[in-house]
């Protein structure tokens, strides 16, 4: 199974929007450099355009990065795969899920707004298990 990514997302501080960038470097065991979870045990969140797009026709300002994840992924049913499922982006990148949904303590903006979020049942969340960069248009496939 094969995809591609189609944004690269970081903040600095838990709470906030990830912003898109040019490119993101990942360490293994870390996840992405300069990013706020990076060390921590959500080390890099994925989340698919196909489950974005809806949301989209809901809520049209929705910008990439507003699910607060790190990589938009397009082609890949990233909620259907199973946590140990590998995967490869990029020049090498590799990692594996360790969860799939999370937790929302608070209602954010796109809640409010739409009655529901993705991200809790949605968005996957991995851990590096090889470094290297990752930018948009990269591939990325299932192992």
């Amino acid at each position: 199974m094969n995809g591609t990514i189609v944004a690269v997302c970081t903040s600095t501080r838990t709470g906030e929007k990830k912003v898109p960038v040019q490119s993101v470097t990942l360490e293994k065991d870390f996840g992405i450099v300069g990013d706020v979870h990076g060390g921590t045990g959500r080390q890099v969140s994925l989340l698919a355009v196909e489950s974005v797009d809806p949301m989209r026709e809901k809520m049209p300002s929705l910008s990439d990065g507003d699910f607060a994840e790190n990589l938009l992924v397009r082609g890949i049913p990233l909620a259907r795969l199973l946590v140990g499922t590998k995967l490869r982006a990029g020049d090498g990148v590799e990692m594996e899920i360790t969860q799939i949904g999370k937790k929302c303590h608070s209602k954010c903006n796109i809640h409010k707004t739409v009655g529901y979020c993705i991200m809790p049942t949605e968005g996957v969340f991995v851990r590096i298990l090889s470094g290297g960069t990752l930018k948009p248009g990269d591939s990325i496939a299932v192992v």
